[in-house]
């Protein structure tokens, strides 16, 4: 379970539910090296103290919970846990661990491993704020004997057994010195299918098939996990992605629509690289720019909708992303049962200047800059956007231009990813832009929208408050009826968008990827993803 992650590149992906159903070749060949581009160098892999999506999609891939999601039917099924029960009051979760399983380090896994895992996101040197609001549910975590694990919730917050299931199970003997592992930044000791054998600062990451995984026998795993190495490259640049894909090495690369219209034409794409476009049912994310609360400038709702107001999604749509994306109304995936339904805000120069004008922001000097006297002092409408992708840059130079015909000014600013990451983290910009990944079938707000994320490390690095909202996230996620809790929820999301912390950008209808023709695999899509671990290298 992916709680975590910030997708920083991607303005991403809103998908169909496909007309077939995909299966894994439970014959498929074994070994070879797939060559993954992860996109960005994580600054760390930490299991608990990392916070982006690219540290995420590492541990996706050597780390494992007690249960785990079929591609296909979103169901739960065994992982580390070869069985569970839930209590009759939906209370308590008892999960047996298989007595196979050992982490990369061949030390068996136990319950207090699980324990571990579990304690150690409360534990404040470990700074896990990202973490904590959706396992806040779940009082404690017992052990019952060495391969027993009994889970315990204090309230009927509707993902309890969800948390339980997906908690990242790390070793205590490697992680339980705090100080310790927060220094190991380059290393990775989980049980997954995959090792860490290797972090190339620059470079990459390479993985190796874990020869003692529990699962190499398992029939409900056969025709997964078949590379004998994955190689994870940092490529960000688009054009150095796509000039790798075609010299053959790159084996998957995600592609945005521009490059899949425009960029991926005449030979080798069709022969020795495979491009798709394809619709699936997993979840959605959404780009954004979002408004440091913290700043006085954007405190008032009227400035913040009229930012809204003067970025022209309808033309960036329609010249970056050939009409394939629908405009995103708020914080919720714009076809999910949750959505709220409100229309999304428009481009529009003349309502803009309305409420910057009720807000108190004129042009008397006439020097073509907003001002307006705050406590005795004249300021003008400045600021400055961080984002860490310039291959969206056109994107943040046309609304430059068009905030600049409406008298504001706004810098703009690229940084590297990691310098980008902490300045976030730090609360320490004016606004950013990146997105959110898709997160859950059912998702919940509060990691990223209840005041209590507004902290350092938080997922609330902009520093939204509303206590409306906080109450309606509070009383949802305790609500077990479903309907009820979708009410809730959509009337949380509806004032989220009508307080306009971001502006929203895009949900896009398709996934768009490029494989190598050495890749073989199952289908395009599995419904709810991809389904790369699934692949496998076709013999030569």
């Amino acid at each position: 379970m992916n709680m975590k992650g910030l997708l920083a590149l991607a303005l991403s992906s809103a998908l169909t539910a496909p007309a077939f159903a995909a299966a894994p070749n439970a014959n498929a060949p074994k070994g070879g090296n797939f060559v993954n581009n992860l996109g960005g160098e994580p600054p760390t892999v930490h299991p608990i103290t990392s916070t982006d999506v690219y540290g995420s999609n590492v541990q996706a891939m050597v780390c494992e919970g007690l249960l785990s999601r079929d591609s296909e039917t979103y169901d739960w099924k065994p992982r580390l846990a070869e069985k569970w029960e839930v209590s009759k009051d939906n209370k308590t979760f008892t999960f047996f661990l298989r007595k196979n399983a050992v982490f990369h380090d061949g030390k068996p896994v136990t319950a207090e491993d699980v324990k571990f895992s579990f304690d150690a996101i409360f534990e404040p040197k470990y700074e896990a704020a990202h973490l904590r609001p959706y396992y806040e549910g779940l009082s404690k975590v017992e052990v019952v004997d060495s391969h027993t694990v009994k889970f315990t919730a204090k309230d009927m917050y509707f993902k309890n057994f969800e948390s339980a299931a997906g908690l990242t199970i790390i070793p205590k003997h490697i992680y339980g010195d705090v100080e310790k592992s927060k220094k190991m930044n380059r290393q990775l000791i989980c049980t997954g299918a995959y090792s860490m054998s290797k972090f190339d600062r620059g470079q990459m990451i390479q993985l190796k098939k874990f020869d003692k995984w529990w699962g190499l026998n398992e029939p409900l795993y056969k025709g997964a996990y078949n590379f004998d190495t994955v190689t994870l490259r940092f490529y960000k640049d688009e054009n150095v992605q796509l000039e790798r894909a075609k010299k053959g090495e790159l084996d998957y690369l995600d592609l945005r629509i521009e490059s899949f219209m425009k960029k991926t034409e005449g030979a080798p794409w069709g022969k020795t690289v495979l491009k798709h476009k394809v619709a699936n049912s997993a979840p959605k994310s959404y780009g954004f720019v979002g408004w440091n609360f913290r700043k006085e400038l954007f405190q008032d709702k009227n400035v913040r909708v009229a930012l809204a107001h003067l970025l022209n999604r309808e033309e960036m749509n329609k010249k970056f992303r050939y009409g394939m994306s629908d405009l995103a109304n708020g914080a919720v995936y714009i076809k999910s049962e949750y959505n709220p339904g409100n229309k999304a805000l428009e481009f529009n120069p003349k309502k803009a200047q309305e409420l910057l004008a009720k807000a108190g922001w004129t042009d008397a000097d006439k020097n073509g800059v907003l001002e307006k006297t705050v406590n005795g002092k004249k300021s003008e409408f400045k600021f400055t956007l961080i984002y860490p992708n310039k291959d969206v840059e056109k994107y943040w130079t046309m609304y430059r231009e068009d905030l600049k015909k409406a008298g504001i000014d706004m810098e703009l600013k690229y940084l590297e990813w990691n310098s980008f990451l902490k300045l976030v983290d730090e609360g320490n910009f004016d606004a950013v832009t990146m997105a959110w990944g898709g997160g859950s079938v059912d998702p919940d707000p509060k990691q990223i929208w209840h005041s209590s994320g507004a902290i350092p490390g938080g997922s609330n690095f902009i520093g939204y408050k509303n206590p409306e909202v906080d109450k309606l996230i509070d009383e949802a996620r305790v609500e077990p009826n479903k309907a009820k809790r979708v009410a809730k929820l959509k009337e949380v999301y509806r004032r989220i968008a009508e307080d306009a912390p971001y502006a929203f950008l895009f949900n896009d209808k398709y996934v768009f990827y490029a494989n190598s023709s050495r890749m073989g695999t199952p289908a395009e899509t599995f419904k709810y993803e991809i389904g790369t671990d699934y692949w496998w290298m076709k013999p030569q």
